[in-house]
């Protein structure tokens, strides 16, 4: 998204196809076994899928519905040991 875009808000057409987007790349991140990336991308998504009515919701396909949900409890959940910082090495 460019720049100048981030400040206005989505439309709610434009919202729906950003969290399948963002989902999307979350997803492409998991495939790749790109923890941290996915882990980013897949908090942004769920921030924005957060913000949704149930209506529109409904709009965004089930599968991708189902990969944030599961990923999101099973893998990132708080019951889960958060990411940890790499050592610099010296």
């Amino acid at each position: 998204m460019p720049k100048k875009d981030r400040d206005t808000p989505l439309t709610q057409e434009a919202l729906i196809k950003e969290v399948c987007r963002r989902i999307r790349v979350a997803r492409s991140y998991w495939d790749a076994h790109n923890n941290a990336a996915c882990r980013h991308e897949r908090d942004r998504a769920l921030q924005l899928y957060n913000t949704l009515t149930k209506e529109q919701k409904d709009q965004i396909p089930q599968v991708l519905r189902v990969w944030l949900r599961y990923r999101s409890e099973k893998y990132f959940g708080a019951h889960r040991t958060p990411p940890q910082r790499k050592k610099s090495k010296n």
